[in-house]
């Protein structure tokens, strides 16, 4: 059975997601004329980041399938192995991960990794996760 956790997204990440590709393309098309087929370079690549903005917003969430947590965030993917996880906190980190919130679940597993994630329904998440990780009880 698979238990399918949506990540919480917060309003600052949309406008900011939202803005970069617009300030971009202004600047684009506001830049100076005469460049050809070389505007074609910056045109794509404006369009390749706003794909990759729009997937990681559409595509981010957490997955508890068998005896692993799979996180999805846009291209990128963990796969952890619940055996493996020994603690899950709260966290407010400014770090990089898979989470489209500061309202944030740190995820450390026995070698000292951690991945930060942000389900939008955090007691969901650990009641689930404590039903397919019975260790992390306490």
């Amino acid at each position: 059975m698979r238990a399918l956790f949506r990540s919480k997204v917060d309003g600052r990440f949309k406008w900011i997601a939202l803005a970069m590709p617009c300030v971009a393309l202004l600047a684009l098309l506001t830049g100076p004329r005469g460049g050809g087929r070389l505007m074609w370079i910056p045109a794509g690549i404006v369009a390749l980041v706003a794909v990759i903005v729009c997937w990681i917003f559409l595509a981010t969430y957490y997955e508890l399938e068998g005896d692993r947590l799979l996180t999805r965030c846009g291209p990128f993917t963990w796969s952890i192995p619940l055996a493996d996880v020994t603690d899950v906190r709260e966290s407010s980190s400014v770090r990089s991960g898979p989470a489209l919130s500061l309202d944030r679940l740190q995820v450390t597993c026995r070698d000292g990794r951690a991945l930060l994630i942000s389900p939008a329904d955090k007691a969901g998440f650990m009641a689930a996760l404590r039903r397919r990780a019975p260790h992390l009880q306490g």
